[in-house]
């Protein structure tokens, strides 16, 4: 048996924002993405909602800080002199949230940022305090290595045989959240485990995670793609570790 983790979750009333608030923030973790930082950033900023945007430039050497030293006046922007890990850049930014929700963009385009609303509506609605959008709701995607296609089957069924729950897509991006249901993570992640993390304490705390379909365009090595399926050990470390642990 795990140990006992004291929570509340159930939200039968809807999230309130601040008033005149955000109903999200939309953290983006960047490193060398001078190709695509500009139309993720617009993209998201045209969303039909609320919308704080908070990047991370995690230690970029091209021209993505010169890029995002152009939106200073529309989103707040967090520089790292050298790379330290999505998770540790996820963590930093997280103080600085403000929305009722929270969501994770990666400054690629593999995941549309059109889709976010339709995600952070259930959170929002109080019909769910996690979400997760899954790639796999119509089988696993075209242009997806092979590798990474079996890494996350096995993360899948990892979930289920650790936690009891059933999940399609534990790796994926899309993972919004109630700013106050994260915040009580405790994280410590530094890199990509960041997502097996925030799954194990989710369901620690006693959150059923909500599926949602969503689009996905894989990106290749070639085209900049930083996790790769060597990362796998450490997602299924993780996912045993938070079995257990206390946070």
């Amino acid at each position: 048996m795990s140990p006992a983790v004291t929570c509340a979750n159930e939200y039968p009333h809807p999230v309130m924002p601040i008033p005149g608030g955000p109903e999200v923030t939309v953290l983006v973790p960047a490193l060398n993405e001078e190709h695509t930082i500009s139309e993720v950033i617009d993209r998201v900023l045209k969303l039909p909602l609320k919308v704080e945007v908070i990047v991370i430039d995690d230690g970029s050497t091209d021209r993505t800080t010169e890029i995002l030293a152009t939106y200073a006046d529309r989103v707040r922007v967090l520089r790292n002199e050298k790379p330290s890990g999505k998770g540790n850049a996820i963590r930093q930014a997280l103080p600085f949230a403000t929305g009722a929700t929270v969501i994770v963009q990666d400054a690629d385009l593999e995941y549309s940022p059109e889709e976010i609303p339709n995600l952070i509506r259930p959170i929002l609605e109080g019909r769910a305090n996690v979400v997760y959008g899954t790639r796999f709701s119509n089988g696993l995607p075209k242009g997806m290595a092979i590798p990474n296609k079996v890494v996350n089957v096995l993360l899948a069924l990892s979930v289920r045989i650790l936690f009891f729950q059933h999940l399609s897509d534990e790796a994926t991006c899309y993972k919004a959240f109630r700013t106050d249901v994260i915040r009580k993570m405790n994280l410590t992640c530094r890199r990509f485990e960041f997502c097996p993390e925030v799954t194990a304490k989710s369901i620690r705390l006693g959150e059923k995670i909500l599926e949602l379909p969503i689009s996905y365009v894989p990106r290749s090595k070639d085209a900049g793609k930083k996790i790769r399926w060597t990362d796998a050990p450490d997602a299924f470390w993780t996912l045993f570790k938070h079995r257990f642990s206390r946070f």
